[in-house]
């Protein structure tokens, strides 16, 4: 299947996974056993998971923080402590490193509310200080009345085709 067909199955299951494979033949204008085999072709190469995407209120999230950091020493020290501590984390969501902002790292997280988020914040510069040079956090209300854009990846693949 060439990618322009792999995109376009990609696309359908990000909008909706849970699609049979029959409606998805339907809809791409591709045979059934088609689109089974290359589903499974992007489960085994390109997907990590089918997930659910919810309204982080429902589940009484009240604050959700961008937390930028950099490091004082060797970014593989710093990467390593900072992996091991995030994995253990259930409230960060995402963690990687990066550049911008005068830092070297970012996570993304979710807290019940702000002494929740307070205390992971202290866990975090003490659990990481050695590591840690700066650190400052964005937080914002998933409940706030001034929501630009909602989370969603149904953008994605045509985003992929027409970048700007």
């Amino acid at each position: 299947m060439n990618r322009e067909k792999h995109l376009g199955l990609l696309s359908e299951l990000i909008k909706n996974s849970r699609q049979t494979d029959r409606n998805l033949a339907k809809i791409l204008g591709m045979s059934q056993p088609s689109v089974t085999r290359n589903r499974k072709t992007l489960e085994r190469e390109v997907i990590r998971q089918y997930t659910a995407i919810p309204n982080l209120t429902y589940l009484d999230f009240e604050i959700a923080a961008l937390t930028f950091f950099s490091t004082r020493n060797s970014l593989q020290a710093f990467t390593d402590k900072v992996s091991e501590w995030t994995e253990k984390q259930p409230s960060v969501l995402f963690a990687s490193t990066g550049q911008g902002i005068e830092s070297t790292a970012f996570m993304v997280s979710v807290h019940k509310d702000y002494t929740s988020f307070a205390k992971f914040q202290h866990d975090f510069r003490t659990e990481c200080s050695e590591h840690l040079q700066d650190h400052k956090t964005f937080i914002l209300s998933p409940k706030a009345d001034i929501i630009l854009k909602h989370f969603s990846l149904n953008s994605l693949v045509e985003a992929s085709r027409n970048p700007l």
